[in-house]
């Protein structure tokens, strides 16, 4: 598939990590679908929709195509990559990025305190996540190849904005390494990861820091810019071992080190550095 540009579909792309993602990958001239629920200026309360997005995608040497898609909607779901097959005939590269963040997630308070609906992370990140890999899986098992990445984090592993978050980390890392099993077991040469992403400079960080300079102010000095995951994962995909790393969850400021890559000339801390915090190792069993 060297020959030809790369499909690539980039979950909850309207703005932050979704949006630097999509327009790295563009960089190096895929195809991008952009998804997401904002589809003009006023739908959030920060500024981004798809079709922006999607302009910068093909701004930056790639072909971006928005889409409006409500990942908490099955049907929206399955008529979304029923499009991409008929569109592109195959899907390389997908990203599982979209996420129900609330305000109120950085919020001080106990879980018990804040609203019922920061839940709603465990449907819209978790299970979408579930629901956008099967679909993504059935192309890419028929046409033996592709990579599926989780967009993760430390919280995975720590105490990081509640249960509802640490359940949606955790829960994409061990999906993407039953995943690769799967796969594995399938015989198909199809890579499953998760990749640990910093804190990432977006407007919504950029708003929680001024919102509270004196709590959150240290995080803007070790923060990433939301297209370096995008690169990371363009690497991977051109990585000829990748599918000795399908299943692991890797994180992106640590193997960016291995590639030779920076973040605009800096090169961003490994959650190790910062919380002395590692990747969990899932244990090989298998059970059918």
């Amino acid at each position: 598939m060297a020959d030809r540009a790369p499909i690539a579909l980039v979950t909850g792309a309207s703005r932050g990590a979704g949006r630097g993602i999509a327009v790295a990958l563009g960089r190096h001239g895929c195809t991008v679908y952009v998804t997401g629920r904002s589809v003009r200026s006023g739908d959030h309360a920060l500024p981004g929709t798809i079709h922006e997005t999607a302009r910068a995608v093909t701004e930056a040497g790639g072909r971006g195509v928005a889409v409006a898609c409500d990942h908490g909607d099955d049907e929206q779901v399955a008529a979304l990559f029923e499009r991409i097959l008929a569109e592109e005939g195959r899907l390389d590269i997908l990203v599982n990025n979209a996420a129900a963040i609330h305000d109120e997630l950085t919020e001080p308070g106990e879980f018990w305190e804040k609203p019922l609906k920061l839940a709603g992370l465990i449907d819209v990140g978790l299970r979408s996540g579930y629901v956008a890999g099967w679909h993504a899986a059935g192309i890419m098992a028929a046409q033996d190849h592709g990579l599926i990445v989780f967009t993760s984090a430390s919280g995975a592993a720590h105490y990081a904005l509640g249960p509802a978050y640490g359940a949606h980390k955790a829960g994409m890392d061990k999906m993407a390494f039953d995943m690769a099993q799967d796969f594995r077991h399938a015989g198909r040469n199809v890579a499953v990861l998760s990749v640990w992403m910093g804190a990432l400079l977006t407007d919504r960080l950029k708003a929680v820091i001024a919102s509270d300079p004196v709590r959150f102010g240290h995080v803007e000095g070790h923060c990433e810019t939301p297209e370096f995951t995008g690169e990371v994962i363009w690497r991977l995909h051109r990585d000829p071992d990748l599918a000795d790393l399908s299943g692991t969850t890797l994180v992106g400021a640590g193997i960016a080190r291995k590639y030779g890559l920076t973040d605009g000339g800096r090169v961003p801390p490994t959650a190790a550095e910062l919380h002395g915090v590692e990747p969990p190792a899932f244990h090989p069993a298998v059970i059918r």
